[in-house]
């Protein structure tokens, strides 16, 4: 089949099932392009999508062949072919016996076509046995469809078709489906008004009456006044004036009138019909056209029999008068076989004749009025005939130089489809790695920011107000990086963060940094939200929960983390040209690392704004006392216990419902897909401190006691860590300095990272990431 019935049925399920519908068709049907219409596919393809449209759908064959027969034929309008079918006929059975007519001319667009036959009997009320013949078997049930949607159309014509008989036809030898329908039309559909009353109803009726016989009075008077004119007319002509006068018409009033004798010689009218052939019942050829004795000699003069020169291509139907008699209505073709061609003929593509076959009762003879079946000046050549052969009355010549030009064009349309078809795929496939490629970025920097960057633009500094920095770290990292193997460190790590990436999801806080075992996370940057300190406070609960899962590959038992959660103003802006990192610069960032680096084991260490952030918002938090903090000299702390108003499920954004348990339980531990974002309040958005009007960004001078943390990263990444000593305390680059950040300056309080000398060379581990 052509493109053209697979897009139909494309364009059918899209609108009827929607998209998603068609691409699991598509994929069960293995199915990966789209279809372009003037190329030819397998019919096994259309086989396959109707069959996967039966089992996804659920419904029977029969069902869905005929809703395609309906939507086809509302398809074929749309396609710019409702012109062409409105004038088949007048009538629902005139319409079908021109419907092989109408498959001949689509031949000549669509080469490789083989559509169906019709044949129609007709039967008293309206009842007509409708003969459908194909070569593809189980598709029958398309033509009520179409038929039907015809008839309500175009005729204002309910019908109703059921199948009297399915079989193979023998006249076909075998090869094509012969299916009998038996077609009922119902009257036309009448408009339905609304009757006020009886009374109503009877005046209707006497105006109904009434009508006829004011128009009968005045065709009277008509005709009287016509009689007396002093001109004496013929009756005909007074039937004719009255009709005329009364601007009317008489319907099935022509009788034609014939000569008492042909006056035209054969030799003229061989001459003037080059191509038809007269035979007897018994296929004896009585009479020919000139020049079809010319492709076939012999024809005439040697009295043989057509089927010895002449095979039927269309309708495939046996060589007899009783056989061509049933199809009488359709265009027959035949072809010129290659044993009655003359010699020097052989090498050339066979003569094919279209035409209409004419049954002659009073001589019991076929007239055969055709014409060379020519599509374009390519087959006239091969045929080495010229358009003077062909008779100038004969429409074949116009036909053959408007379809050379239409051939083109769909040459044309076809070479666009198939560029069009290649844009697209390239497009998905753009799409796709456009997705990806955006999925990284937006990993390594905020949405807005990246947005941004892409444009080309600046991306200004903003100063925000208030936030909250958490940082956590791996209790006796160093003991074990130095007992095991790097590849353990790496899974440890990695089965680590990938728990705390999925908190980050359900709580949306902002990752901002991974340096070994620190990870570092803030909340209300890059976006400002109220909620910050309760998003992070319950971010860390989550940390501490999920480091129980994670197992020390030297004592087999779960880790232990350090956490630590300031609150106060940070200036963030994006660093750099190369690999640009989003960055949070502030004292903010030193004090909260401070928190972690001064913590406990398993404890979330609060510094007093972080306390006064969460104090009365539903935490249950102990005071841990005054401490010496480096760098900040004494400092009362506290330490989060727990949430009193959320569940351990709810913090750790697990599926709530059993079943949703089980699912998220089979799929594993570490898998990040569920997810479930908690709610909180007090959510609404904070502008960051901005100077101007619209509420962008600005840049600001960094304090120069600053300490930077460098743009989020997906997973980890190792660092070498400078020597201690090896930069002023409080420096203020990440990467550059050894601030308790970056560089994490090696003191009696803090256990984290391990570092090397300036001239050392990185470990296995850090090569191997």
């Amino acid at each position: 089949m052509y493109g053209f019935i697979n897009t139909c049925l494309q364009s059918l399920v899209i609108e009827k099932f929607g998209e998603e519908i068609w691409e699991k068709l598509k994929a069960s049907a293995e199915v990966q392009d789209d279809f372009m219409t003037y190329t030819v596919y397998d019919d096994i393809i259309t086989i396959k999508l109707i069959q996967e449209a039966c089992k996804v759908l659920g419904v029977s064959m029969e069902a869905i062949l005929k809703l395609f027969g309906e939507y086809f034929f509302k398809f074929c309008k749309m396609s710019g072919y409702d012109r062409m079918l409105r004038t088949l006929g007048g009538n629902l059975t005139e319409f079908i016996e021109n419907l092989d007519a109408l498959h001949s001319y689509l031949v000549l667009s669509y080469q490789e076509m083989n559509a169906p036959s019709f044949r129609v009997e007709k039967g008293a009320d309206g009842k007509m046995l409708l003969h459908y013949y194909s070569d593809r078997s189980g598709l029958c049930h398309i033509v009520p469809g179409i038929i039907e949607a015809v008839a309500k159309d175009f005729f204002d014509t309910d019908v109703t078709m059921d199948i009297l008989d399915m079989s193979k036809e023998e006249e076909r030898t075998g090869k094509k489906e012969h299916v009998v329908f038996l077609v009922v039309q119902k009257p036309h559909r009448q408009m339905r008004r609304a009757k006020p009353n009886r009374l109503q109803d009877n005046q209707d009726i006497q105006r109904n009456q009434e009508a006829p016989e004011a128009a009968f009075l005045r065709m009277k008077e008509k005709y009287l006044s016509v009689s007396v004119c002093p001109v004496k007319k013929s009756h005909w002509e007074i039937v004719r004036s009255i009709v005329m006068f009364g601007k009317g018409h008489l319907v099935n009033t022509f009788v034609p009138v014939y000569p008492e004798r042909l006056w035209i010689e054969q030799k003229t009218f061989c001459s003037a019909f080059p191509f038809h052939i007269v035979f007897d019942e018994s296929l004896r050829v009585k009479q020919a056209g000139v020049h079809i004795q010319k492709y076939v000699p012999g024809l005439q003069t040697q009295k043989i029999q057509l089927d010895e020169c002449f095979s039927i291509i269309h309708p495939q139907v046996t060589f007899n008068v009783f056989s061509i008699c049933k199809f009488i209505n359709s265009q027959f073709v035949l072809k010129a076989r290659r044993e009655r061609r003359p010699e020097a003929r052989k090498s050339q593509p066979a003569l094919r004749l279209r035409g209409q076959m004419i049954w002659m009762e009073s001589m019991r003879c076929m007239l055969y009025m055709c014409s060379p079946k020519l599509r374009s000046l390519q087959e006239l050549e091969e045929c080495k005939m010229h358009l003077s052969d062909i008779a100038p009355h004969d429409t074949t010549r116009d036909l053959i130089l408007l379809n050379q030009q239409r051939l083109a064009e769909i040459e044309l349309s076809n070479q666009l489809e198939r560029k069009k078809e290649e844009l697209r795929v390239l497009s998905k496939h753009l799409a796709i790695e456009k997705e990806k490629t955006e999925t990284l970025l937006y990993a390594m920097l905020p949405k807005h920011v990246a947005n941004q960057l892409k444009e080309g633009k600046k991306v200004a500094a903003g100063e925000f107000k208030t936030c909250t920095i958490l940082f956590s770290d791996v209790v006796t990292f160093t003991n074990i990086c130095a007992a095991c193997q790097p590849i353990q460190i790496v899974k440890m790590l990695n089965s680590m963060y990938s728990k705390f990436d999925r908190l980050t999801s359900v709580h949306e806080v902002y990752k901002v940094e991974t340096i070994g075992d620190a990870y570092m996370v803030v909340g209300g940057v890059p976006v400002p939200i109220g909620s910050h300190a309760q998003r992070v406070a319950n971010f860390a609960l989550g940390m501490r929960i999920s480091a129980k899962e994670v197992m020390n590959p030297i004592t087999g038992e779960p880790i232990q983390i350090r956490v630590g959660i300031h609150t106060g103003p940070v200036l963030a802006g994006v660093v750099g040209d190369k690999m640009p990192r989003y960055c949070l610069f502030g004292d903010t960032v030193n004090t909260a690392s401070r928190m972690e680096s001064h913590g406990l084991p398993d404890k979330v260490h609060l510094s007093p704004t972080a306390y006064s952030a969460l104090e009365n918002q539903g935490f249950e938090i102990i005071e841990r006392g005054e401490i010496e903090v480096k760098g900040k000299g004494k400092m009362t702390t506290y330490f989060l216990i727990r949430n009193l108003h959320a569940s351990e499920d709810e913090i750790m954004g697990r599926p709530q419902s059993l079943r949703d348990r089980k699912e998220a339980s089979a799929q594993g531990s570490q898998d990040s897909r569920t997810v479930a974002i908690m709610r909180y309040e007090h959510s609404e958005l904070l502008s960051p401190r901005s100077d101007k009007a619209d509420g962008e960004y600005i840049d600001h001078h960094t304090p120069p006691s600053t300490v930077v943390h460098g743009g989020r990263i997906a997973g980890f990444r190792c660092v070498v860590h400078a020597s201690e000593g090896s930069t002023p305390e409080g420096g203020s680059v990440a990467g550059q300095d050894s601030v308790e950040v970056a560089g994490r300056r090696r003191s009696s309080d803090w256990t984290g990272t391990p570092h090397f000398p300036d001239d050392a060379l990185p470990s296995a581990f850090c090569l191997l990431l």
